[in-house]
């Protein structure tokens, strides 16, 4: 019996949206080391230059999304900037609209655990078309009907941009130090914090599966990695 139920435990299969971002890339990196799960899905606009094992990749139009495999666990770490994105009907698009979709289409198929990275100032209320569209976001996924459902809020993020092929601007570059030089006297709400935080703040409250919708607001993610 303790054989079958360690097996069962095991077998669990995770997908994941978003790999090629900051704090996706590293969710799936947790991921394919975690023996919880015997399979990875990643599901992307480009393929990821990895291979393993346990992963198998989706290159997809989250515009139109095509039937993708049953997961258990979802974690979706989609996000981009207006800048980036051009317009905010196009970031709309993605933070929004393909977030939910997905959501959507995973729960449809049976998956019972839902994990999903916010942003701090999410606020469906809120006067601030960035954070609205985030609130938004939020009210949507936690209204779909996921047994457990969590929302991570991180404040500005600290990681490697530039292995990502991601624009490094000059103004964050100097936000970042001047958080890291004040950091004991910024609430740890406000503090920048490492993606390997973010990562594994929200995985760990996944594989907890509280019933109902959690929001895990940037100072209970800080130190996460560490907390293992």
């Amino acid at each position: 019996m303790v054989v079958a139920a360690t097996a069962a435990v095991a077998a669990r299969v995770a997908l994941v949206a978003g790999a090629t971002g900051l704090v996706g890339r590293e969710v799936l990196a947790a991921l394919l080391a975690d023996k919880t799960y015997s399979a990875i899905h990643s599901v992307g606009r480009r393929t990821l230059p990895l291979t393993h094992p346990k992963l198998t990749q989706h290159i997809v139009d989250f515009a139109a999304l095509p039937e993708l495999p049953r997961a258990d666990d979802v974690f979706i770490c989609l996000g981009t900037t207006i800048k980036v994105a051009g317009s905010q009907a196009a970031f709309r698009a993605v933070d929004y609209e393909a977030v939910v979709a997905l959501a959507r289409m995973q729960y449809a198929r049976g998956a019972t655990k839902l994990g999903v990275v916010s942003a701090m100032g999410a606020d469906p209320e809120s006067g601030i078309f960035y954070n609205r569209t985030k609130g938004e976001m939020e009210a949507a996924v936690a209204s779909i009907g996921y047994a457990s459902v969590s929302i991570a809020q991180p404040s500005m993020l600290a990681g490697n941009r530039a292995a990502l092929d991601q624009p490094v601007r000059n103004g964050e570059v100097w936000t970042l130090k001047v958080s890291r030089w004040l950091s004991p006297l910024i609430p740890a709400n406000y503090r920048s914090i490492q993606v390997k935080d973010v990562a594994a703040g929200l995985i760990q409250a996944v594989k907890a599966g509280q019933p109902g919708v959690r929001r895990i607001v940037s100072g209970q993610l800080q130190g996460a990695a560490s907390r293992g």
